[in-house]
């Protein structure tokens, strides 16, 4: 397969399953709002940037987590029991993201959210389209996540913690409340033994393509996200 150059006067992405094997689909040397939003209504999405220029990937298989599958094991169930965190949505969404490339990973050698990243993606939290899980410890941020949510789909990012099981909690906090609200469908983007514990899988990119049509044909709920006293569903401000 051909890697494709993304044109800066063109939106539009070739189809994901052009794709390589390794699932690099295609390349920019732009990151703006408006392209970003095309590409994750098509299943596709930018992992790093080499110099100038952005990498758009559609990995087959696709890790997903379906929210009624989210396994919560005992050992989570008494931090929840606990009370050892409180949890807000889009409250420090810079915050959030900063953090979360300040966090070391196993086998990466830096990040990939770069300036430009925060900027892009703040952007679109700016028009309700991202959003942040915040997990506190008293006043200190321990911990949390982010990504964009489209129809009745959330396209997860990343997650950092500084005290441990805090982004399990967030996350785990996050699809009872995307359950609760309709949504079908996570996006989990890459395989990881952290994401398989709460009950994630492996789908191939045609399945996750049509799930993802189904998801897309739900309103989008676009606007500042709170958590509802209530139920614990998603509500907007």
């Amino acid at each position: 397969m051909a890697v494709f150059w993304l044109d800066e006067d063109v939106l539009d992405f070739p189809p994901a399953h052009l794709a390589e094997a390794n699932g690099l689909l295609a390349i920019s040397n732009d990151l703006r709002p408006e392209r970003l939003i095309v590409a994750y209504q098509n299943g596709i999405f930018p992992w790093y940037k080499h110099e100038d220029h952005f990498f758009w990937y559609s990995p087959h298989p696709r890790m997903v987590l379906l929210p009624e599958e989210l396994i919560v094991h005992k050992s989570m169930r008494s931090i929840f029991n606990q009370r050892k965190f409180t949890y807000t949505l889009d409250t420090a969404f810079e915050r959030v993201m900063r953090a979360c490339a300040e966090t070391p990973r196993g086998g990466q050698e830096g990040t990939w959210i770069s300036e430009e990243f925060i900027e892009a993606y703040t952007e679109l939290h700016r028009r309700g389209l991202a959003h942040s899980v915040e997990v506190w410890q008293g006043d200190d941020l321990a911990g949390g996540l982010y990504g964009l949510s489209f129809g009745r789909v959330f396209f997860g990012e990343s997650m950092f913690a500084r005290v441990s099981n805090a982004s399990k909690a967030g996350l785990i906090v996050l699809t009872r409340a995307l359950q609760g609200t309709g949504f079908q469908l996570i996006d989990c983007q890459q395989d990881t033994p952290h994401l398989r514990s709460l009950g994630a899988r492996l789908v191939s990119r045609n399945l996750f393509l049509r799930m993802l049509r189904e998801g897309l044909s739900a309103p989008t709920m676009a606007g500042r996200w709170r958590l509802s006293e209530d139920t614990g569903a998603i509500v907007l401000e």
